[in-house]
């Protein structure tokens, strides 16, 4: 049993970790609908084929999983951001070319030739698609988010549908391959020459992407871009700051 001088040093910290405002930051997630809609919540479950939103507030909501387009871990990154003044510019050069190349080579992995062969048929750089699966999944088949999004391209339910996927075919690498690469092509073709934009839409989707004319400022969403464009070599323009208004 723990003595009372014992508990007396944790607490004392505890304290001063309160008082100088180091206290963890409560999880708070902007949950997207299909219509466009969006909630902060302060937490979302998946449970089966449903999604619980529990509000700040205590009210509880449950939807069907395929009503949700996306979820984004709603954290800002907090400095000025000099976007607005980015999406004046005509986007850089590419530095790495979005469409498909024939001197194009296979991507490393089990999953490389069924990714070149997809890629191919998309006309989209196989290299982009192995990069986003990396940062995706790892190339886990299985894998399964916290926020219900399955398999290689981590396609949510109602993504997958848009793309023509059924939810038993969520896991299997060929179907999921073909439906996120078919809408990773997609996006290409309405952010044309822009793979920063491109990626945050896949990860933020398109809607938020417009709202905020560019990159929005989501620290998940910019760390996303981030590592995709370590794994391809690249440097992004994106800044560490935040723009746009919430």
């Amino acid at each position: 049993m723990l003595s009372r001088c014992s508990l007396s040093i944790p607490v004392s910290l505890l304290a001063l970790v309160v008082a100088l405002g180091f206290a963890p930051r409560v999880r708070a997630d902007l949950v997207v609908l299909t219509d466009g809609q969006y909630f902060k919540v302060q937490s979302y479950e998946v449970d089966g084929d449903q999604a619980r939103l529990i509000f700040p507030k205590a009210g509880i909501m449950l939807l069907p999983l395929d009503r949700i387009e996306r979820v984004i871990d709603d954290e800002v990154v907090p400095a000025p951001d000099p976007l607005p003044q980015m999406a004046q510019q005509a986007p850089s050069p590419g530095l790495v070319p979005l469409s498909f190349d024939e001197r194009a080579t296979v991507p490393e992995g089990p999953y490389g030739s069924m990714i070149y062969e997809t890629a191919r048929r998309h006309q989209v750089n196989p290299q982009i698609v192995s990069a986003l699966i990396r940062a995706e999944s790892a190339g886990n088949t299985r894998a399964v988010s916290r926020k219900g999004a399955r398999g290689l391209m981590q396609l949510m339910p109602a993504t997958g549908a848009r793309f023509g996927l059924r939810k038993d075919q969520l896991n299997d690498p060929a179907h999921n391959l073909e439906a996120g690469t078919t809408y990773l092509k997609w996006l290409m073709d309405r952010f044309p020459n822009d793979l920063e934009r491109v990626l945050a839409a896949y990860n933020a989707g398109e809607g938020t992407v417009d709202r905020y004319q560019g990159v929005p400022p989501y620290r998940e969403t910019r760390d996303y871009i981030r590592r995709i464009f370590t794994t391809l070599g690249l440097v992004t323009r994106v800044s560490s700051g935040a723009g746009g208004e919430r």
